[in-house]
């Protein structure tokens, strides 16, 4: 068997044309004959031919290559939003670099080594307003904010709708019957929290319920933090039925620490999470979500970005896609104890 990668000149050859007529099919050049475009795919079809990369980013004048900067590379979400994006990028003829960048100053580095050398044609940007990484956003490549809303609205950007995520788990909650709930967060300072965060004081204004019914506190995103949140509300006189944490590895991190602690869930008290992790079906009891369809948002954003690069002029779009509630076993009615 020849595992000789075929040409273009083998394309060509087989066709029966030239190797310049080859690259005028392959580039899109309109002077072309539809019987001789149409002899030219089948053969490419029938060889398997690949254009190379770097002939057609000579072509293009472009390198036909975007970034993504995120804070890390092992956080669920951010993993699945590039999964997302690198596949539809690829499959439009664009290559997705993925770099991490824990903090604001390793992220200006980054863009300035991305942008200045052109490395780049554009970037995705998760987590912008972590920190003050949102100040170096550049202003000569586009730019699409990935899983985040922007605060300019001169910032293309990709997101879920958190207010309504927020709302959904707290209503669901209330439903139940549950009117003192604990709310263990991610970082304050970032958009997404702060968005979910309204959606809770939403749902308990529509209740009649003050905001002081509500017990916070701050975490990391990690299930270590789930414990430490909860080990904080069950230190305090009033005592909660229901915990909200912002994020399903916090949710499980709660659980865990409740039934080490000989809690029942939920009949003791119930547990909320949020994002629809593919681990939160499997957990006993399975873990009532809020599902966010994460490698959507990457599509869309890489779908966006390609649009804005080959269409310099079209209106900078913000996307807000709906979450969902997915009710398992990690939440009931309240039960009322004399």
């Amino acid at each position: 068997m020849n595992s000789k990668r075929p040409t273009i000149r083998d394309v060509a050859k087989l066709a029966g044309v030239s190797h310049q007529t080859v690259s005028r099919v392959i580039n899109g050049y309109e002077k072309v004959t539809p019987e001789t475009r149409l002899k030219v795919e089948a053969t490419i079809e029938k060889l398997g031919y690949h254009p190379s990369a770097i002939a057609r980013s000579m072509t293009y004048g472009s390198t036909r290559t975007f970034a993504c900067i995120s804070p890390n590379l092992t956080d669920y979400t951010f993993a699945s939003m590039i999964e997302g994006a690198e596949t539809y990028a690829r499959e439009h003829g664009y290559f997705l670099i993925s770099a991490t960048a824990p903090d604001a100053e390793s992220f200006n580095s980054l863009v300035v080594q991305l942008v200045q050398s052109r490395r780049t044609e554009g970037l995705l940007v998760i987590n912008p307003y972590a920190d003050k990484r949102y100040l170096s956003l550049p202003e000569d490549v586009p730019v699409v904010l990935m899983g985040a809303r922007p605060r300019s609205k001169g910032l293309a950007s990709v997101a879920l709708d958190d207010v309504q995520g927020g709302y959904l788990a707290t209503q669901h909650l209330l439903s139940l019957g549950h009117k003192y709930i604990g709310v263990i967060s991610g970082p304050l300072e970032e958009d997404c929290v702060q968005d979910r965060i309204t959606g809770v004081k939403k749902a308990l204004d529509e209740a009649g319920l003050p905001f002081e019914n509500l017990l916070m506190y701050s975490g990391d995103w990690s299930a270590t933090s789930g414990q430490t949140g909860v080990e904080y509300f069950l230190s305090q006189d009033k005592k909660v039925s229901a915990i909200f944490a912002l994020n399903d590895r916090m949710a499980a991190g709660a659980i865990h620490f409740l039934q080490k602690n000989e809690k029942e869930i939920p009949k003791d008290i119930s547990v909320i999470g949020f994002d629809d992790m593919p681990l939160a079906s499997y957990f006993n009891p399975s873990i009532t979500t809020i599902r966010q369809d994460i490698p959507t948002l990457g599509i869309n954003a890489a779908r966006m970005l390609i649009s804005i690069n080959e269409n310099p002029r079209e209106e900078i779009n913000q996307l807000l896609f709906t979450p969902e509630l997915v009710i398992r076993n990690s939440t009931s009615e309240v039960i009322k104890r004399r």
